[in-house]
């Protein structure tokens, strides 16, 4: 489990693939001394496990689900990747619950500047759009954001200046894709409530009350 705080900015070294997959060959810069065989590593929020570690360039085995979900098959070598480490269990939870398991991809479709502040928005599909809810939180690339307006094919979130330099969202151009994976607490709500309800006449509020909510 990861908290959305990314540590660091990694570099993409070599892309090989492989039967129905690829390996990543990451530069792990300062974060590897902590890095083990086998462990997880959140990587522009795709959640991988390191299979071969030399000096600080670790290597990691992508399926071609994760390929199919992700924006992972679309890096470049060289390319800017956020970084972050499995949670500690003793270690302070300063963003939201991050899984590493991508929900999909967005597009970046403006970035406008309200003082020291951005305001960046995003297109995407309806399973993600519906599964977001203002003031809630969003991972986009790895990092823990808020959700600060939602439309019907669209949500913007704030970026204050630190985020924004300490991430590679800061290396986005327009139509540019992102992993999201939206909030877990939020997905299991609204599955918990689409199992109960009968699909076909949706939800109300008599059959909330009829249910005890």
């Amino acid at each position: 489990m990861f908290t959305g705080l990314i540590e660091q900015i990694g570099i993409i070294k070599n892309i090989h693939a492989k039967s129905q997959g690829l390996v990543l060959s990451v530069d792990l810069v300062k974060l590897y001394p902590q890095v083990k065989l086998g462990d997880s590593v959140a990587i522009n929020g795709v959640c991988l496990s390191a299979t071969s570690l030399d000096a600080n360039i670790a290597k990691f085995d992508v399926s071609g689900e994760t390929l199919a979900k992700s924006t992972i098959s679309s890096l470049k070598v060289g390319a800017k990747v956020n970084l972050e480490l499995a949670m500690k269990a003793d270690g302070r939870f300063g963003g939201h619950i991050v899984q590493g398991h991508v929900d999909g991809i967005a597009k970046l479709s403006s970035v406008k500047q309200q003082g020291d502040f951005l305001e960046v928005t995003f297109t995407a599909e309806q399973d993600i759009i519906r599964s977001l809810v203002p003031k809630g939180s969003v991972s986009i690339n790895g990092v823990s954001l808020t959700v600060a307006k939602l439309g019907k094919r669209d949500f913007s979130i704030a970026i204050i200046p630190v985020t924004w330099q300490e991430t590679n969202l800061s290396e986005l151009r327009i139509n540019d894709s992102v992993n999201i994976e939206t909030d877990i607490i939020v997905k299991t709500i609204k599955s918990q409530l689409e199992n109960m309800l009968d699909s076909r006449d949706g939800l109300t509020i008599e059959k909330l009350k009829s249910l005890g909510f």
